[in-house]
Order: structure tokens, then sequence, then C-alpha cells
């Protein structure tokens, strides 16, 4: 698949998983869902593997990385997200995170030692502030207490662990490593860390006796986990993790489309304006729209 077919799939997905983790919450710790989400997608790639006889077998050094990367950016991103939803809206985590962009520019050039690239840096740019006008409305809702300052901190926490997972994974892939293995040990080793602390902070298992809980679970392991991550590490081998991660940016307006539908929400000018001002950045963060080229001349007088 192209990249635009990739990157289309990863926000169509991710888009509608926003809509689907609302139904995980209530009967079941969060720290339980995320744990069984993986679980089932690691069963679900694992199977597939010995299916299609993919060898599993990758060396020693190659499994640490995939644990740092199962570690941060399944059991840490995902626990703290999940947890920081239930203090604060929404809109803030999606403005929130746009800053997962900056973060994987600034950690791929430190740890991957790679250039930041300027396109992506002012698309990104574009994009935050597009997000912003788009859930402007729903800054009014938030009430500042300290619920709210527990959730910014959890969510903000939970980016830069998405990012660090996104830098390692880049790591790992471009040095031959599958895609398929590569999810399946990370997920696996992330599932591992995710019940180990659930059993350290003594969480308590309870059975969810909700349809919507089961099928909403299906949905994020299958799509929301296999075939969603399985394109966006794709994306990650074949264009870095820095543009990448500008999905973060534009399915929000997926969950949005969504939400009009099933939850009736209301588009407004600044709403409208936002979407534009994403697009227009994605352009520019995917070189579609070309940048200006920045010339320095000098002219010595004397």
């Amino acid at each position: 698949m192209s990249n635009s077919s990739l990157f289309a799939v990863v926000v169509l997905i991710w888009g509608s998983t926003w809509l689907a983790i609302t139904f995980q919450f209530g009967e079941v710790d969060p720290i339980i869902s995320v744990g069984l989400r993986f679980t089932l997608a690691a069963l679900i790639l694992g199977l597939f593997c010995f299916f299609k006889k993919l060898s599993l077998h990758l060396p020693s050094h190659v499994h640490f990385k995939m644990a740092a990367a199962g570690l941060c950016l399944y059991a840490l991103d995902y626990t703290l997200l999940y947890h920081s939803q239930q203090y604060i809206l929404s809109a803030i985590v999606a403005v929130m995170s746009s800053c997962m962009v900056y973060i994987n520019v600034v950690l791929r050039r430190v740890l991957l030692k790679k250039p930041m690239r300027r396109e992506v840096v002012i698309g990104a740019s574009f994009g935050m502030l597009g997000i912003t006008l788009i859930f402007l409305p729903e800054f009014a809702k938030i009430k500042a207490d300290h619920l709210l300052f527990i959730g910014i901190a959890l969510a903000f926490t939970s980016f830069f662990f998405a990012s660090l997972g996104n830098v390692v994974s880049e790591r790992v892939l471009e040095h031959g490593t599958p895609v398929i293995q590569m999810n399946f040990w990370a997920m696996s080793y992330g599932v591992v860390f995710i019940l180990a602390c659930a059993l350290l902070q003594g969480v308590e298992w309870r059975i969810p006796t909700s349809p919507a809980y089961y099928l909403s679970m299906l949905y994020l392991s299958v799509f929301g986990s296999v075939l969603a991550f399985g394109a966006y590490m794709k994306l990650v081998k074949q264009m870095g993790s820095d543009k990448s991660a500008y999905v973060v940016l534009v399915y929000p307006i997926v969950a949005l489309l969504l939400s009009t539908v099933f939850e009736g929400y209301q588009w407004h000018l600044e709403a409208i304006i936002g979407v534009g001002i994403v697009l227009v950045g994605n352009g520019i963060a995917m070189g579609k729209i070309p940048l200006p080229r920045l010339t320095i001349s000098t002219n010595h007088q004397g």
C-alpha cells in the first residue's frame, strides 16, 4: 500500500476508536481494559504468524528494544491515556496530542541523530492551531480544579511515552525487523508490563456484563490495534516517526464526523476553518505543499 493509503487507514480507524473507547469505561478498571485489548491483539498476530509460517525468532538485542517499545507505546501510553480521559474533556486530549509531533521531532534528533525536518515542524504548528479552533467552544466547559491538572499531567505523560515508543520502533524497523513480528512481540511485552502493573496496584478484576463492552473490545483489538498499528508501523518504517505522528492531528476530524452522526455534534465556523488548517498542515508535513526555500544573502559594504 502507498503511504497515502496507509495514512488514511490509520486515520479512519483511530478516529473511530475514540467512540469505541467510551464503551470501555464504567465496569472495568482502565488498566484491565488496556491489557485485554492488547492480549487479544497479540494473540491474533501470533496466530497469523503461526498459520503463515512467519518466524518469530529475532536477536536478543532486538527483543530488548521491542520490550522498550511495548512498555512505552502500549503499556504506559494507553494506560495513562485511559486514566486521563476520566478527568478531562476529549477536547483537551485532542489539542494536547498535537504536541506528540514536536516530541517525536526532538527525540528523533536526540536518540536517532536524525535531522529536524522543517516541513514537519511547520505542518505540526498548523495542525495544532487547527485542532485548537475545532475544539474552541469545548474549553468553556473546563473547570479548573485539581482533577483537571491530574488529567492534563496524565495525558501529557502518555503522549511523551507514545513518542518515545515511536522513535524506538523506528530504530527497530530500520534494522529490517518485519512489522508484523515486531508488533506481536512489542504488544506481548506490553501486556506483561500492563498485567504486572495491575497486580502490583491490586486492581480488582471484574467480568463485564455489557455486550457493548465486548463488541467495542473486539473492534479496538482487531481494527484499532492489529490493523491500525500494522499500518502505522509501516508508515514509521517508510516515512519516519516524525511524519507518521501527524495522524494524531487528523484522526480527531474523523472522530468529530462520527460524533456528528451518533452524538449530534453541532459544527461551528471555527471548527470548519480549523479542519481546513489541519489539512493544510498535513499537506505541508507530508511534502504535498512545498515550502519556500530560505536564502540568506550577505552584503558587504565598505
